[in-house]
């Protein structure tokens, strides 16, 4: 900035420069480094209006020339009101997702047809005091790929009957067949290696369960 040749500055030196001073050197510092990185063909807030002067669409404001624009969208009203875009838009941009997946059709559930319930046989036994329960259940058109499943349900999770505290109740299932279950006595059930382990042979289509129970301890 040139400091010589101010009212009440020696030759060779110059005042402080004044606020008013300031702000036209620091616009103009502005409107020279826009010039250099901003192409107002690529600019969507630029505008020339009927009139021949530049309009800045964003902020509703006029300028007499390319730099006066230039040095508007350095200043602090455009830099803000473009945050402002920014988050509305991209506001409006999430609220436009949302609406799409709302609208996006529901994935329609498979509903496989049940064709009843799967051939099975119960056989008890006693091994070393305790209870054993040895169930085989026959699959013979269960779906491709399908191996069958269990789990046993406390008394209190079914809705069919009454619940009784002294039994449970041991599911199985295997698509297409209707799930089919079997109430056992209410005890624990060993889960040591071999002795809780389901066994399902692919070629006979047989699932195969051996149940055994823990024996109750005598208490005096």
């Amino acid at each position: 900035m040139d400091m010589q040749n101010r009212p009440g500055g020696r030759t060779g030196s110059g005042p402080m420069a004044s606020a008013a001073d300031a702000n036209v050197e620091r616009r103009e510092r502005l409107k020279q480094l826009a010039m250099e990185i901003i192409d107002l063909q690529k600019d969507p807030y630029f505008m020339i209006n009927h009139l021949g002067t530049y309009e800045c669409k964003l902020c509703l404001t006029l300028h007499t020339n390319e730099g006066s624009y230039l040095a508007h969208t350095q200043g602090k009203k455009h830099q803000q009101n473009l945050l402002r875009r920014k988050a509305r838009e991209g506001k409006d941009l999430n609220a436009m997702m949302h609406m799409a997946k709302q609208n996006q059709p529901k994935p329609q559930k498979h509903k496989t047809i049940k064709i009843g319930r799967p051939g099975y046989k119960v056989t008890r036994t006693v091994e070393n005091t305790s209870k054993v329960l040895y169930f085989e259940l026959y699959y013979e058109d269960i779906q491709p790929g399908f191996i069958p499943k269990h789990r046993v349900m406390s008394a209190f999770e079914q809705k069919i009957e009454q619940p009784d505290k002294n039994y449970q109740y041991l599911i199985f299932a295997g698509e297409p067949y209707e799930n089919i279950s079997f109430k056992i006595p209410n005890q624990e059930i060993e889960t040591q290696e071999g002795k809780f382990q389901p066994v399902w042979d692919k070629d006979k289509k047989i699932y195969s369960l051996r149940v055994q129970f823990r024996e109750k301890k005598n208490t005096k």
